[in-house]
């Protein structure tokens, strides 16, 4: 993985509250392969990107859009 990452990183912690989301459910979207490419910094802690808040965001819409 390329060290001079761009763009903003995101901890758990501002994901969790940014989309109001426990860490065990973005977690799971994770395992599930609904959030791909997750970076992460020289402690191994996640860090998501721009792209995984898009991924986010498709999510939680179509989970509130179902009948």
């Amino acid at each position: 993985m390329a060290h001079h990452l761009k763009g903003k990183r995101y901890k758990t912690q501002d994901i969790c509250k940014i989309f109001d989301i426990s860490k065990a459910t973005l977690f799971r979207w994770e395992k599930e392969g609904l959030i791909s490419n997750v970076g992460r910094d020289w402690r191994n802690w996640r860090l998501y990107s721009e792209q995984n808040m898009k991924e986010i965001r498709r999510i939680m819409h179509s989970r509130n859009n179902r009948p």
